[in-house]
């Protein structure tokens, strides 16, 4: 099952933290609170358009991310990461991308992200952001 989402991937960043009585209290910031909200709405509308609800069992995840091309580059260096020759090997990390991805959809696309017994990343540059995770059930090895 392949899911698109047109929406800008964001890293998940530290949690910022507050005083809350004689405790403290931890939160996302602001951007990634945004974005998984925004992501997990987009999951919830494909999910209901397709009738399906959240996959449960053993789940292998593919997600790849496209994240915009920097404006100041010469014409010939964004062509070849548009083309996929040069890829992104900048911030933000890899695995940033995926937890909060992974968190966004936790409980609408799969029950709970420990379903997830293998998974597939991996990021590009491209002309529109956007996201694409794909759900597969696991075939023997």
């Amino acid at each position: 099952m392949r899911f698109k989402f047109d929406i800008e991937p964001v890293e998940q960043a530290r949690p910022r933290a507050t005083r809350f009585g004689k405790g403290i209290r931890l939160y996302d910031p602001k951007k990634v609170t945004v974005f998984k909200r925004q992501l997990g709405m987009l999951a919830k509308q494909q999910m209901l358009d397709r009738g399906l609800e959240p996959f449960d069992g053993p789940l292998e995840v593919c997600m790849v991310f496209f994240r915009p091309v920097q404006a100041s580059l010469s014409r010939k260096e964004r062509d070849r990461r548009l083309l996929g020759v040069h890829r992104p090997t900048v911030k933000p990390d890899l695995d940033n991308y995926i937890k909060s991805t992974s968190d966004a959809l936790n409980g609408i696309l799969w029950v709970d992200d420990n379903c997830i017994v293998g998974l597939e990343a991996k990021k590009y540059y491209a002309e529109r952001p956007h996201l694409i995770v794909e759900i597969r059930r696991p075939t023997c090895s």
